[in-house]
C-alpha cells in the first residue's frame, strides 16, 4: 500500500455496519458474524481503512452466510486511516507502526483464540495492507486456506514459502501490484505442484475494487461481486468441504 491508488473511493464511516457485534478476541477489538458455535471460521483482514469499513462488514456477513464464523479485528488498534484526513496521512510512519510482521503476529493470536473456543478450521481472505499480511501467513500451518486480494507489495520470498491453498486476485489497473508482476508470481506458484494456487486478473478494474467499488458504477459492482464470491467459492472448496470429508 504505497501510492494514491489505496485510498481512492475511501469508505464512509458513520453508524454502525454489519449485522454482527465487536468484541475482543485474541487482545484485539474485532467485529464477529456468523454462527457461534460453527467450527469453521474465515479471518479477515481489512486494508489500510480499517475493520469498521461497511463494505467489507457487508463481505464478512455474506461469509458468515455460508457457515462460517466470521472475525475481522482491528489491527491497527484505532490508528485506522482516517478518510477525512488523508491529506495529512504519513504513509511511511502508519507503516512502521502497523507493518505485515506486526499484523501476522497479531493474527496468529487470533487464530489460536478461535481454536482455543472449539474452531477446527480456519481459512482467510485480505485485502491491500491485509493480502500483504495475509502472504506472510500462508508460509505458516495456522491456516487451511487463503485468498489475497490486490495486495500491496509482496516479496518472491513470501510466495515461495506459500504452503496452503491461496488465490490471489488481482486488478487491471494497479500501479501498487501490476497485473505483469503478478503474472511472473504465477510461475513462481505452478512450480509449487504440492499447493493448490490460482491467480486472476480481473479486467477494467484499480486496486482496491473489490470492497471499495463505486455505488454508481455498475461494471465495478459486478466484478466485485464475481470477486467476493471466487473468494468464497475457495474457502468452502479447501475449508468448509475439506472439514465435512
Amino acid at each position: 500500500m504505497s501510492c494514491a491508488q489505496c485510498f481512492e473511493n475511501p469508505p464512509v464511516l458513520s453508524s454502525p455496519a454489519g449485522a454482527g457485534h465487536v468484541e475482543e478476541l485474541g487482545g484485539l477489538k474485532t467485529y464477529i458474524t456468523g454462527p457461534p458455535d460453527s467450527n469453521l471460521a474465515v479471518l479477515l483482514l481489512a486494508d489500510a481503512f480499517g475493520f469498521e469499513a461497511p463494505k467489507l462488514r457487508k463481505f464478512a456477513d455474506r461469509v458468515a452466510s455460508a457457515g462460517f464464523l466470521v472475525v475481522v479485528p482491528d489491527f491497527f488498534y484505532g490508528d485506522a486511516v482516517d478518510p477525512e484526513n488523508l491529506h495529512k496521512f504519513n504513509r511511511d510512519a502508519w507503516l512502521k507502526s502497523h507493518s505485515p510482521d506486526k499484523g501476522s503476529e497479531d493474527a496468529v493470536r487470533v487464530i489460536t483464540a478461535l481454536k482455543s473456543k472449539g474452531v477446527s478450521a480456519v481459512g482467510a481472505a485480505g485485502f491491500c495492507w491485509g493480502g500483504m499480511t495475509l502472504a506472510k501467513l500462508a508460509g505458516l500451518d495456522e491456516l487451511r486456506a487463503a485468498v489475497i486480494l490486490h495486495p500491496g507489495p509482496i516479496s518472491k520470498d513470501d510466495v515461495k514459502a506459500i504452503k496452503i491453498p491461496t488465490a490471489i486476485l488481482g486488478a487491471e489497473h494497479d500501479s501498487i501490484f501490476p497485473a505483469a508482476e503478478l503474472k511472473k508470481f504465477e510461475e513462481l506458484l505452478a512450480a509449487k505442484s504440492e499447493v493448490k494456487c490460482y491467480i486472476k486478473i480481473f479486467p477494467g478494474v484499480a486496486h482496491g475494487w473489490s470492497i471499495r467499488y463505486k455505488d454508481e458504477d455498475e461494471f465495478a459492482i459486478q466484478s466485485a461481486k464475481e470477486a467476493q464470491q471466487d473468494t468464497l467459492d475457495w474457502l468452502v472448496k479447501y475449508v468448509k468441504s475439506q472439514e465435512e470429508e
